[in-house]
């Protein structure tokens, strides 16, 4: 019975790493993807802004240097977002995984309840209820 117990506890530490590993892999993608698009915005801003270099008429510059410190702005917003959110993505794994560690059976419990309702909800999706 023991030895039961200790292979259960033991798949579920590994379905928590494996949670933690997988949560941490989609942020990843999530970001990169989000960096991505908002780099070639601003780099589109830049070229326009770039283009737009030679006109001296005061209210294109005005526009200009107000556009300038947008981006500015939002370049150094991005890359504390990007920190902030692998932060806090890294503490709920890291606490789902305490979680597993220290409350197997609870955790089994939750896992079984998630995955009770994820069945009901795909078999009425399929019966179009």
């Amino acid at each position: 019975m023991e030895a039961n117990f200790d292979n259960t506890a033991d798949q579920i530490r590994a379905t928590g790493r494996r949670v933690k590993n997988d949560l941490s892999d989609g942020v990843q993608d999530i970001k990169a993807a989000a960096s991505s698009e908002i780099k070639n915005l601003i780099a589109d801003v830049e070229d326009l802004m770039a283009r737009i270099a030679d006109l001296k008429d005061a209210d294109v510059v005005r526009v200009r240097s107000k556009v300038q410190r947008a981006v500015d702005a939002t370049k150094q917003s991005l890359s504390e977002s990007a920190d902030t959110l692998r932060r806090q993505a890294q503490d709920v794994a890291a606490t789902a995984d305490d979680y597993v560690r220290e409350s197997p059976w609870q955790a089994i419990g939750i896992a079984a309840l998630v995955g009770a309702v994820v069945g009901i909800l795909a078999t009425r999706r399929s019966k179009g209820f």
